[in-house]
């Protein structure tokens, strides 16, 4: 388990930077002790709205493979209107490991920052469990039009989705632990 932070397409934020460094290796031992699964190496970058679209949509269009410019557009289209209002993301990368997007601007205090980190942990750890990673792969490939998936499959992602995000909310409790160990 590795985590790294890195900023993109952001200045001036060397103490975020720092403080988000020694707050993901608290947030890694905490998560990798509560939820089932292990925790794969995870790259949280610190950037804005539109980098987390840009580099969400690279990392998915990468992950889905033989993906085509108007799809690639349409898609990246979507995640910009999608970007202005999420703090976090985490999508998993091709060769196991996970990329942590973090909105800059939706964090005013290290607490708020906490919280997402733990939440887009959860996720990682969520990716290394069995068949998570194909289910994924394949909606992925879905959206990008490489490659139908049944109604059914749709369906069953969409609601293992629910029960992830569920997941990951219950353990947002965690951030308290963590911002405690921080003062």
């Amino acid at each position: 388990m590795k985590l790294t932070v890195t900023t993109h397409k952001v200045s001036g934020y060397r103490q975020t930077q720092r403080t988000a460094q020694y707050l993901a290796d608290q947030a890694g031992r905490l998560v990798a002790r509560s939820v089932s699964g292990r925790m794969p190496d995870v790259q949280i970058v610190l950037t804005t709205a539109r980098g987390l679209a840009e580099l969400a949509t690279a990392a998915e269009a990468e992950l889905a493979g033989g993906v085509d410019k108007r799809a690639l557009s349409r898609e990246m289209r979507h995640a910009v209107r999608e970007a202005r209002d999420v703090a976090g993301r985490a999508v998993p990368l091709v060769d196991g490991s996970v990329l942590v997007l973090v909105n800059v601007d939706q964090h005013r205090t290290p607490d708020d920052f906490a919280v997402t980190l733990v939440h887009e942990l959860v996720h990682a750890m969520q990716f290394s469990r069995k068949g998570v990673s194909g289910r994924i792969i394949r909606d992925r490939r879905h959206c990008f039009g490489v490659e139908r998936q049944t109604r059914r499959q749709a369906r069953e992602h969409e609601r293992l989705m629910r029960e992830e995000e569920n997941e990951a909310y219950g353990r947002e409790f965690l951030a308290r632990q963590l911002i405690a160990a921080a003062a």
